[in-house]
């Protein structure tokens, strides 16, 4: 039996076909005309090279703008007896342009006249910066402090048919973003809608769906903000762009990788702000502050701080090294990347195998810092570095990814650092988790059950200094929305625990101890664990009690 045609496979043969003649024909003629040839599906337009030529006039004359060098303008040229393409050089020339002009195919000019529908000429877009006029954001960031009001401004800005509409979605969905106060914008493409989605207080929360054309243009614009490949679809990129803020500049670090029905975009928003809060404003115990600010004024030592991504880890350390910053201090970090900048210090960029962590750190010694942060201690040449440098008039502040306090020392030790000089090098080993804080609006308080009772006596039985043990333990507080698009919640604060070095760990360390052995031992310092810092906060009405157990583990 004969197989049957399949038409759709063979059509779509032909027209690749077809466009490849398209293009040798292009490429014959530009001989012919003494002009050089250009495939515009190869090349990467300049939208401040397309702005200059008015879509009007780029149709009458058959020719766009594709790229700009200072007043160098690269012109792409479909016909070039067309006597609108004579006036449109005229107009050029009288505007100082220096033109080089490229043949196109009909396809690759009607591919770049399609880019005028994701230009805005109200407001100026290139790599590395996308512009909100000031009064714009003030206005919408206003209107969008609710998701629904986001929904709203999203909804109007997407029925446009101007050519503002792209940029007008865009400075609608930052906006939202700042006044809901999101930490991350994920755009997910799916089958026949692209779903957005916002991370606030460290939840992500489903916000609007785009139509596939809008997301594509979306996406073009984020690439070509974030100066990475706008033909490139098939592999994961990474970039970055500023929006202005204010008197600030908000970084914007730009994800994109492949998936089935078109590409993943996640954009991460770094405020300055968000590091700029006091330690003493972090949500870290009364007590263990206090200790914590004799540690870090060491002149030697070594502080390290865990947890999973997103924890909240560099902003207790640039807390920490904003107080430590005297005119008699110098300070000096490497990171991967520097996401805040901060004023007065040295900060160096990790840069894949040129400069590693390892590196880097025995290049900063040599630079007479007193102390040092190095943004994760990810290998056992770093680890070691670092533990050299705490050891010779340095202090060294780092990360880990373990899952508490304990834990920092068997990974150091799996990463092959001594045990023996823990003692010596590291002062404090420090962990933390962010939990989501309950607007002081909309709580109410509540019974504790019984359950719940034998649950916090169980946690709060093995702390070794009572006193921290509240007297009425009876009721907490939980979430009490006024309606479905709040949550109850507002910020985030963090859940934090400590081990202070003393002789005796210093010497039990030394043998290379398992985790729930050192728990034990520096349970008898009398500090907080996570899950007891998180009941007390419960117990006090900072977050509820659901929070802390979906955060920490509580044991039973």
């Amino acid at each position: 039996m004969d197989s049957p045609f399949d038409t759709k496979s063979e059509d779509a043969k032909l027209a690749q076909v077809r466009e490849r003649e398209e293009e040798d024909v292009a490429r014959i003629l530009s001989e012919k005309y003494g002009m050089s040839y250009a495939d515009l599906s190869l090349k990467q337009v300049d939208n401040d090279a397309l702005r200059i030529v008015p879509e009007a006039q780029a149709r009458e004359a058959e020719a766009a703008a594709f790229a700009k060098t200072a007043k160098t303008l690269s012109l792409a040229v479909h016909n070039p007896n067309n006597p609108a393409f004579t006036k449109l050089k005229e107009d050029l020339s009288a505007r100082e342009f220096k033109v080089k002009e490229f043949l196109v195919s009909k396809k690759s000019l009607d591919r770049l006249l399609a880019r005028y529908a994701d230009l805005s000429f109200a407001v100026e877009s290139k790599a590395g910066t996308f512009s909100i006029p000031p009064e714009n954001l003030a206005k919408l960031m206003g209107a969008t402090t609710t998701r629904l009001g986001l929904t709203h401004a999203l909804d109007e800005a997407s029925k446009e048919h101007s050519l503002d509409r792209i940029s007008h979605i865009l400075e609608a969905l930052f906006a939202g973003a700042f006044g809901l106060r999101a930490s991350d914008i994920h755009i997910e493409p799916g089958d026949e809608r692209t779903l957005l989605r916002l991370r606030i207080d460290g939840v992500l929360s489903d916000t609007y769906f785009f139509d596939p054309k809008t997301y594509h243009q979306l996406n073009s614009r984020i690439k070509l903000l974030s100066g990475v490949k706008l033909n490139v679809t098939n592999r994961a990129q990474d970039g970055r762009f500023s929006i202005a803020k204010g008197g600030s500049q908000i970084e914007v670090r730009a994800s994109f990788i492949p998936g089935n029905f078109g590409e993943s975009v996640v954009l991460r928003l770094l405020d300055p702000e968000t590091t700029k809060v006091s330690y003493t404003e972090l949500g870290i115990h009364p007590k263990l502050l206090e200790r914590l600010e004799k540690e870090i004024r060491r002149p030697n030592g070594m502080l390290l701080t865990t947890g999973p991504t997103g924890s909240g880890k560099t902003t207790t350390l640039y807390s920490f090294l904003r107080e430590m910053q005297t005119p008699e201090i110098k300070i000096i970090t490497i990171e991967d990347p520097v996401e805040y900048h901060l004023e007065g210090i040295v900060q160096t960029q990790v840069e894949g195998k040129k400069y590693t962590f390892a590196e880097g750190l025995r290049s900063i010694v040599r630079q007479d810092p007193d102390i040092i942060m190095v943004g994760e201690i990810r290998d056992g040449e770093t680890a070691n570095i670092a533990i050299q440098a705490a050891l010779t008039g340095h202090f060294v502040f780092s990360t880990l990814h373990t899952n508490n306090a304990a834990g920092t020392f068997p990974r150091l030790a799996d990463l092959g650092a001594d045990p023996k000089s823990f003692g010596s090098a590291v002062s404090v080993s420090m962990a933390q988790r962010l939990v989501r804080r309950l607007h002081k609006d909309t709580k109410k308080e509540r019974s504790l059950t019984d359950d719940e009772k034998k649950m916090i006596a169980n946690v709060l039985e093995p702390l070794a200094d009572k006193s921290l043990i509240p007297k009425k333990i009876e009721t907490v507080w939980e979430p009490a929305p006024q309606d479905e698009d709040e949550t109850g919640y507002k910020g985030r604060v963090g859940l934090y625990e400590a081990i202070f070095m003393d002789d005796e760990l210093a010497s039990f360390l030394r043998d290379n101890p398992p985790e729930n052995e050192i728990s034990k031992l520096a349970a008898k310092q009398g500090y907080l664990t996570m899950a007891q810092d998180g009941i007390l906060k419960a117990l006090s009405g900072l977050t509820s009690l659901d929070e802390v157990i979906a955060t920490v583990e509580i044991p039973r």
